[in-house]
């Protein structure tokens, strides 16, 4: 039991110890006190405070903590921490244990709810718990289907690999195809010109990186060949004066010269003249064109230049380029066609076989015809223009086809670039040649006298063969 007496400003504890109890008070700011008892009943009390604050002097005053304080013996000080250790230990185990309870009761009444929440009101029939107890089997015995069915497709993956991988192994390695040689060109082709046996070959000359004198002098060099093998090249239209001539390139426009041959005979012998075609009923002159083909729009240009003719020539074809270049039909193709053939002056004929060809042998790399024109005409002398169309042309028709030129039967094939493009055995060759090279009639039905000479045939009347 303690008591407190007022002293001044301050309260100075009493104590009293009775038995052998150990006591101890706390409540003053910055005192401590611990008691003791003996054996004998007596009682030693020791008060501490705290440095901080200080301790009361007889007269109530207050005296430094550091002056002051009495020393306290260890075993005391180590008797005391250890009892305060064991009270706050006690006390941490008490509410651990609470909590622990608390929690398993909260556990309890959260089951109990779940399990309110599951039961169902009415009971289940035998015959819904035993669909109930097969729905599971059944799920059971699909899910181990799958996974055996997953397990074999793995397997037999696994199987299929292994052979994959064995196989690559035990196959031997395959040998390369040998490279293929490059076709190389005959010296001098024969297959043309019967009873000569093919020469020794050289490869061609290559036109890349070609200086503009060597283009020049193969160029020349390629028409000269040209020559010697068509001697009689001459233009594939029947005509015997200018008009028809005009009249019939016109006409050749997606056809044939063949085919413009076959027609023009009955065209003319009803309108021979200018005039006459010029006031001819149009369906008249559609059903004499119509094996042409576009023979509606042929019968407007060739009725239109006949007018033109009439009414701005006096009925005579002019011999200028800017003024044939002005009739209905007309371009720049047929112009040359008619100034070099009716009037003996030179012009470039740019049909689709010339440019073909000068694309093939490299002598321009331009597609617009009169870009052609200007860059193949810049090669050869003007005076040359006129036959150099001629054996293009020829060439293009008999031997170098586009889809499958006969390579070896070319008699230029040691300066074609292209050589190699279509077939290059002689004998299967041989059979790719048209017209009189290949012993079959040619486009017109009155050719040249040269022509016949030279072994050459006349092509059939239409509706003849």
């Amino acid at each position: 039991m303690s008591r407190g007496t007022r002293q001044g400003s301050n309260w100075a504890p009493i104590f009293e110890v009775r038995g052998g109890c150990r006591c101890r008070a706390v409540g003053w700011p910055g005192v401590q006190i611990a008691g003791e008892s003996t054996g004998l009943g007596a009682a030693r009390v020791s008060a501490r405070r705290d440095s901080a604050v200080g301790e009361q002097g007889p007269d109530g005053g207050r005296k430094p903590a550091k002056a002051t304080k009495k020393a306290v013996p260890a075993k005391r000080v180590t008797a005391e921490k250890g009892a305060v250790k064991k009270s706050s230990a006690s006390k941490e185990t008490a509410a651990s244990r609470k909590a622990a309870a608390g929690k398993k009761t909260a556990a309890k009444e959260t089951e109990g709810k779940k399990a309110e929440g599951k039961k169902t009101p009415a009971k289940k029939t035998p015959a819904k718990k035993a669909a109930a107890a097969k729905t599971p089997a059944k799920e059971a015995a699909a899910k181990k289907a799958a996974a055996g069915k997953t397990v074999a497709k793995e397997t037999v993956a696994g199987r299929t690999v292994a052979k994959k991988a064995a196989a690559k192994k035990a196959a031997p390695l395959k040998r390369q195809a040998p490279a293929k040689k490059p076709a190389v060109a005959p010296k001098k082709a024969a297959a043309a010109v019967k009873g000569v046996a093919p020469a020794k070959t050289v490869a061609p000359t290559s036109p890349r990186g070609e200086s503009r004198t060597a283009l020049v002098r193969r160029a020349r060099r390629i028409d000269r060949e040209l020559a010697e093998v068509y001697p009689y090249a001459h233009p594939e239209l029947d005509f015997e004066n200018p008009f028809q001539l005009v009249v019939a390139t016109v006409l050749s426009a997606q056809t044939t010269d063949l085919r413009v041959n076959q027609t023009t005979p009955a065209l003319f012998a009803k309108y021979p003249t200018p005039e006459d075609l010029a006031a001819a009923v149009p369906e008249e002159v559609e059903e004499i064109l119509r094996p042409t083909g576009f023979f509606r729009a042929k019968t407007r240009s060739v009725i239109g230049l006949s007018k033109a003719l009439t009414e701005d020539f006096g009925g005579e074809v002019p011999g200028r380029l800017e003024d044939l270049v002005k009739l209905p039909g007309v371009g720049r193709k047929t112009a040359f066609v008619v100034l070099g053939n009716a009037f003996g002056r030179p012009g470039i004929t740019v049909d689709t076989h010339f440019q073909r060809l000068v694309r093939r042998w490299r002598w321009t790399e331009e597609t617009d015809p009169d870009k052609i024109e200007a860059a193949v005409g810049a090669l050869f002398p003007k005076s040359d223009w006129t036959d150099l169309s001629h054996h293009v042309i020829w060439h293009g028709r008999r031997i170098c086809h586009a889809r499958k030129p006969a390579c070896g039967a070319c008699p230029i094939a040691p300066l074609c670039p292209a050589y190699g493009e279509g077939e290059t055995d002689p004998e299967k060759a041989k059979k790719l040649l048209k017209y009189e090279k290949g012993g079959f009639p040619g486009q017109r039905l009155k050719p040249p006298r040269a022509y016949l000479d030279a072994g050459g045939k006349p092509a059939l009347p239409l509706g003849a063969g």
